[in-house]
């Protein structure tokens, strides 16, 4: 009997038959921005529907130009432009999957000068303010929605889904906040929900009883004046009436100042809203937000909280997570961290969407998955993320791979990452490195720290045909009076040896390593584990009872005091991440951490650090100095076998400290990989 019973349940959906229930989450890539954009957004879908997803959203298409997200965004209003989606569902049904393109009015979040809502009012996230429509205008806006969906069953779309969800134009009609019309649409609740309700009627009076219309429904809004949750009970209730066939489940505006899928979410977080609509409809349901396992997956299900999950980020991380369920290999999932570093992120910067963990996501055009017609025996150096994602780029490309790592397990700087509050999803990073690894046949001996006489003796000997050094960074000790006071310690020595840390502690660097220390020195691991808890924290009413699900949060007492310093002047932490940056130091300032820039740092000693700022002397009378000024190569491995004669590869943050993350690692590593196998086959 299957591990999964219930994810793996089939279901038929408006004559649609479902192989399973987990369901690929509609994501903006930003791949029709590239060249051969067609291609390029048919590889994506098609790849995945290969791996076994019972169907899958697109990324939003606006019914009306206004209504994009950024300029230049999509649309769907003519069938002059039904050729490329044909290409695109066409492509699906060949590899066996469904798509449903996802119908998106982005509203007052619309990047453009021409932006529209339902009043005036300028959104957090946005620089343009929007025109309130004419009721003419809401009534023209229904018919346009009705007009896309008809194009795309014209297209050969297995359905549509109908955005209303997240802060976008139908949410802001729901919404008190947002809607402050005295029409037919707006007033009271029965006037707010008309809108998103005379949609759902208009587009399932256009299209066939087989044809899917999803809507996705706002569970929880976290904005003040967003909905109780009997009025998204009672919504969803009409919206099934007025002819929807599914729901799915969104959580959160985009301008909430409560996360809502990040890592440092708990995983299901949002289970109490997605069973508050459950219990109101009879039709599917579907969850969505932190899903990125089987096993948190089939809880959902089998609880009877949901009929259905959506996952987006992990289709973008494993392709094949669908087939690997069913087939018994779900430990060789490439789980999906959570980190948004290179999804969302990089939409948010006006940059193609990829994947942290996948750099293959987005890329289907550029790599291949040729073997290698000359196989090479290659030894690794370092166990790191670029070690370990060249080793198994090569071994799958049919190289014979030793992987040398020094220390007692593999990991390198993730195995500090891990530790940190929030950023737990890294085990599964490396459960998944050490499933994959052994499974391609990679050697790996662990505690053995690799000589270069050694490695050129093997050479010679015609043990090895290549070396790579992967070997990693140290962290940077500054050229500072007192850098090695009693009371000074390394992050390293933090993170990786749980080095005592007092009660008072001066952070020297803010960095992305020195934030993370700060967050494992005063947050709690709970919060990003246990959803009461992460609630109770971030202020959230898990009764669903408030208007827009939010309430006095209640934050623990600091445990330590923390200062933060930089070199730089301005504002520390101005690097961090897009879409996870504000929720850390929304941590950090709840937890009281004074920050300090435009720094001199002077010496260390018994009195604690000795600065100056603004020309002022100061003394941080501390316990613990952490040390996170950046990081040095480690690469006289590398050196000395150059020296020696050797042609060996060089990467990861053995070739470059500066700015080192487990993205470029791993993305070089594959690269050299997948360049280095096509070498070797000339």
């Amino acid at each position: 009997m299957s591990a999964y019973p219930h994810l793996l349940q089939p279901l038929t959906i408006a004559g649609v038959t479902l192989p399973n229930r987990m369901v690929m989450g509609a994501m903006h890539t930003r791949l029709e921005t590239m060249d051969r954009p067609v291609e390029r957004l048919t590889a994506f879908y098609a790849e995945r529907a290969k791996g076994g997803i019972a169907f899958m959203l697109t990324g939003g298409y606006s019914p009306v130009p206004e209504g994009v997200m950024d300029e230049g965004g999509l649309v769907l209003n003519d069938r002059s432009q039904l050729s490329d989606h044909q290409h695109i569902t066409h492509a699906v049904r060949q590899a066996g999957g469904h798509i449903v393109l996802q119908i998106l009015h982005a509203g007052r979040y619309a990047k453009v000068a021409q932006c529209v809502a339902p009043s005036s009012g300028k959104a957090r996230i946005n620089v343009h303010a929007p025109r309130a429509l004419t009721t003419q205008e809401v009534w023209s806006t229904i018919d346009s929605y009705a007009h896309t969906a008809a194009l795309a069953q014209e297209a050969g779309y297995a359905g549509v889904e109908i955005m209303g969800s997240e802060g976008y134009l139908i949410n802001e009609f729901t919404a008190a906040l947002t809607n402050r019309r005295d029409d037919e649409f707006g007033g009271d609740f029965d006037r707010r929900v008309r809108f998103p309700l005379e949609i759902v009627k208009a587009v399932r009076a256009r299209v066939s009883r087989d044809f899917m219309v999803v809507y996705r429904i706002s569970s929880i809004d976290l904005m003040e004046g967003g909905m109780t949750g009997a009025e998204v009970a009672e919504l969803a209730r009409r919206v099934q009436s007025a002819g929807a066939d599914l729901l799915n489940v969104g959580v959160g505006w985009h301008e909430s100042a409560v996360p809502t899928m990040a890592a440092s979410v708990p995983r299901a977080a949002w289970r109490h809203a997605v069973r508050n609509i459950k219990q109101a409809v009879t039709i599917p349901v579907m969850a969505s937000n932190r899903i990125n396992t089987p096993e948190v997956a089939e809880d959902l299900l089998a609880s009877g909280t949901a009929d259905l999950v959506s996952m987006a980020r992990p289709l973008l991380a494993d392709p094949a997570f669908a087939n690997k369920t069913r087939e018994g290999r779900a430990d060789e999932i490439n789980t999906c961290i959570g980190c948004n570093q290179a999804c969302l992120d990089h939409i948010f910067t006006e940059r193609v969407a990829t994947c942290l963990v996948n750099p293959r996501a987005g890329r289907e055009l550029d790599w291949d998955d040729d073997p290698a017609a000359v196989p090479q025996r290659v030894v690794v150096v370092g166990g790191g993320a670029a070690g370990m994602a060249f080793s198994l780029e090569a071994a799958r490309r049919g190289h014979a791979v030793t992987l040398l790592e020094a220390g007692p397990e593999l990991g390198g700087q993730l195995n500090l990452a891990k530790q940190v509050p929030g950023k737990q999803e890294f085990h599964d990073m490396l459960r998944h490195f050490r499933v994959a690894l052994a499974r391609a046949g990679v050697q790996v001996q662990l505690g053995v720290k690799a000589q270069a006489p050694e490695l050129v003796a093997r050479i010679q000997a015609g043990e090895f045909d290549a070396v790579v050094v992967a070997t990693g960074v140290t962290p940077r000790t500054p050229d500072l009076d007192g850098a090695h006071h009693p009371k000074v310690v390394s992050y390293a020595d933090v993170l990786g040896q749980g080095a005592p840390v007092g009660q008072r502690v001066a952070i020297v660097g803010a960095g992305g390593i020195g934030f993370d220390v700060a967050e494992y020195l005063v947050c709690q691991s709970d919060e990003s584990t246990q959803p009461a808890r992460f609630m109770q924290i971030w202020g959230v009413d898990d009764t669903l009872q408030t208007p827009g699900g939010l309430q006095p949060a209640q934050a623990p007492a600091p445990t330590r005091q923390v200062q933060m310093f930089q070199r730089k002047p301005g504002t520390l932490g101005k690097h961090l991440g897009k879409s996870t940056g504000w929720i850390l130091k929304a941590k950090l300032r709840r937890a009281q951490v004074e920050m300090t820039a435009g720094v001199t740092y002077q010496r260390i000693d018994d009195a604690g650090l000795h600065y100056q700022v603004d020309g002022e002397t100061r003394v941080a009378q501390v316990d613990t100095v952490v040390m996170c000024a950046g990081q040095q190569s480690q690469r006289s491995l590398y050196d000395e076998l150059v020296a020696l004669g050797v042609q060996a590869h060089l990467i990861g943050g053995a070739q470059e400290a500066a700015e080192l993350d487990a993205l470029r690692a791993i993305q070089q590593g594959m690269q050299l990989a997948s360049e280095w196998s096509q070498a070797a086959t000339q």
